[in-house]
């Protein structure tokens, strides 16, 4: 160990600044074992070691025959271990999670109001259409299932990629509880569908600040309901 840094360490942040520094591109295969590890001064395993670190946060991959190679670094890959922390909260971490998914997708609708088209309009109208009957009937896992759809639609429409992988992940953990209040707490269903119209009558007047109040207003009430998940 070197200045308190592991050779596996070693391997990782290099591996990281030849991506950064654009010598590695999503693709691209690394360089073979002995030449790569004679380059980094570190041994044959800690390479190893590094590298498998490296696949199990998405950032390469190893098949059989091919080598090793740079994933196509998407965010949504590299955050899956975001989807896994935030589905482990519980208590005042769990609140911690929905304040910052609210910051995010308070953002995002505000940042989507902007630029919105007519297609990703549609969209939006067509889940809420589609989550209608749902709601009606009091079938909640399908119904939640669009309302998730409905929060990625508008992160994506923001045009941003990173903001839409850290709309899903940190949405996604929330589906459960989210579940268990629409099941248990009489008329949220509802409730959250017309926040969800308000939303989008915000977006189609092109509207920021307003959607930006429409989305707060929204996971607001979320957030109270996860805060006092008794009453």
């Amino acid at each position: 160990m070197a200045n308190g840094v592991s050779q596996h360490q070693v391997v990782v942040n290099a591996i990281q600044d030849f991506i950064s520094s654009g010598e590695l591109a999503p693709g691209d295969r690394l360089p073979v074992e002995a030449d790569l590890a004679a380059r980094l001064g570190v041994s044959r395993s800690s390479l190893r070691e590094g590298v498998r670190a490296l696949v199990a946060m998405g950032v390469l991959e190893t098949r059989q025959g091919s080598g090793t190679t740079v994933t196509s670094l998407d965010p949504h890959l590299l955050l899956q271990p975001l989807v896994f922390w935030a589905s482990i909260q519980g208590g005042p971490s769990a609140l911690n999670v929905h304040v910052v998914r609210r910051a995010l997708e308070v953002e995002s609708a505000g940042h989507a109001a902007s630029v919105i088209g007519a297609d990703g309009l549609d969209r939006l109208a067509g889940l809420l259409a589609e989550a209608e009957p749902h709601i009606a009937s009091h079938d909640h896992e399908p119904a939640l299932r669009l309302d998730h759809a409905f929060h990625q639609a508008i992160a994506a429409e923001s045009g941003n990629p990173i903001l839409v992988a850290l709309v899903d992940a940190l949405g996604q953990p929330t589906v459960r509880s989210r579940l268990w209040q629409s099941v248990n707490r009489g008329g949220r269903i509802e409730a959250a569908h017309r926040e969800h119209e308000a939303i989008l009558d915000t977006l189609r007047r092109h509207d920021p600040v307003g959607a930006r109040a429409a989305m707060y207003t929204h996971l607001t009430q979320v957030l109270s309901l996860v805060s006092d998940p008794e009453n």
